[in-house]
């Protein structure tokens, strides 16, 4: 039996990943920790924690910035899988200080604790992001694309995909570096554009859009990401260890045709498009070249945009109890590059 643990694993991406272990891979044993941030929730994981009894999956309450408690965590593991982080562009703008705390600190401690039982660690697989490159300055971004992070959660991720790369170099622990462009799909926080441009019609209110709504993004659905994970798991080690993979689709979508999209969709009868002002930061384009993930893996993202949307927006008409609740974060005030107070 594998022991694989996922560190912030009741998130968006990680409880999918989860959820998608937990369901293919009965022999697996799977243990979670997470910190329970607004972001995390354990409704989110594939069984009830408060029962207790069962045995293929173990939750672990706690941050990963506690080195002791991540050391327990690795001990009994095979595999790590790194999701743990603060990741909203918007909110790192004004709370920026435990996005390095969290994104790179928490790496720290859970690379040191690989490094520590590197002996039974298998593969040590870090969550990075396609933010650590800034703006496309190609057609499409490569591995080898500058990294210009543009926000502090992208300078946070930065520093943490750096920080991996350094212990493989310096001491050969077995990490791959995954980063993915933007996911949607299930289970995720409605910060983000695509659950808050569906909760926005749901509602009634009015669909924002930043700036003129030109600024695009390569979508990759949620279940694609957890089955390129899946082949990195269990691809020859040799393979993808020292490796950094991009995960995205090849395509982008601005941000203004999501919204028509999404109104497409859902027809409400009140929810117009609202521009409001550019985000500080803001990155204009991210188009992903996967062509290393499917040379290595065999993998290209297989939903296609419309479906995905199809599917999340059926998602979120089918669990208001989940998402009610964070109604409280789906805005977040900030002060523009204009000096101009808003809610974005």
């Amino acid at each position: 039996m594998k022991t694989i643990l996922i560190t912030g694993g009741a998130g968006f991406i990680g409880s999918n990943f989860v959820r998608y272990l937990y369901d293919k891979y009965p022999n697996y044993r799977l243990i979670v920790l997470d910190a329970l941030t607004y972001a995390g929730n354990v409704k989110n994981l594939p069984v009830d924690i408060n029962n207790g009894s069962d045995e293929r999956l173990m939750f672990w309450y706690g941050n990963v910035r506690n080195g002791e408690l991540v050391d327990t965590v690795v001990s009994q593991s095979d595999v790590v899988f790194h999701f743990a982080a603060e990741s909203h562009v918007t909110r790192s703008i004004y709370d920026n200080l435990l996005f390095f705390e969290t994104d790179v600190l928490g790496t720290q401690a859970v690379a040191n604790a690989v490094l520590k039982y590197r002996d039974r660690i298998e593969r040590f697989i870090h969550i990075s992001t396609s933010e650590v490159y800034g703006s496309a300055v190609a057609d499409k971004m490569g591995e080898d694309h500058p990294l210009l992070p543009m926000s502090p959660y992208a300078s946070a991720k930065c520093g943490a995909d750096r920080l991996v790369y350094s212990y493989w170099e310096t001491y050969k622990i077995p990490a791959v570096i995954v980063r993915p462009f933007n996911n949607y799909g299930p289970y995720q926080h409605l910060e983000k554009v695509v659950p808050r441009f569906i909760t926005s019609c749901l509602l009634g209110e009015p669909l924002t859009v930043h700036g003129d709504g030109s600024a695009a993004r390569d979508f990759i659905y949620v279940q694609d990401h957890c089955e390129a994970l899946d082949l990195i798991l269990h691809a020859d080690r040799d393979k993808v260890v020292g490796q950094v993979i991009n995960l995205g689709t090849g395509s982008h979508t601005d941000l203004l045709t999501i919204a028509n999209a999404v109104r497409d969709l859902m027809k409400p009868e009140n929810s117009p498009i609202q521009f409001i002002g550019d985000r500080p930061g803001q990155v204009f384009r991210h188009t992903c070249d996967h062509s290393k993930a499917t040379r290595l893996l065999g993998w290209t993202a297989r939903v296609s945009f419309e479906r995905g949307l199809e599917q999340t927006v059926q998602w979120y008409r089918d669990h208001e109890e989940w998402w009610r609740p964070q109604m409280w974060m789906r805005h977040i005030p900030i002060i523009t590059a204009a000096g101009k107070r808003e809610l974005h």
